[in-house]
């Protein structure tokens, strides 16, 4: 009978910027070049998460603007407190 390789050795770990090897003190890329690579694709604004605009006022001011309410100062109880 053959003897059969295990399933995690047949399949490498590629570097998602250059597709090399992995290294492991780099993982999960493959240089310290890859991963400031894609440090600087998140921080120029190439890798976007998706989502909707709620994410982008965190307080509410925006959306108690929008409804023509006075923002509240953080200092100031909610109505429901």
């Amino acid at each position: 009978m053959g003897q059969v390789k295990p399933l995690a050795s047949a399949r490498t770990a590629r570097c998602p910027i250059c597709r090399a090897p992995v290294d492991a003190d780099y993982r999960p890329f493959c240089s310290k070049r890859c991963a400031d690579v894609d440090l600087a694709r998140w921080l120029g604004g190439t890798y976007v998460i998706a989502g909707g605009q709620e994410d982008a006022d965190e307080d509410g001011d925006e959306a108690q603007a929008a409804r023509g309410q006075p923002a509240q100062s953080r200092d100031e109880p909610h109505e429901d407190e």
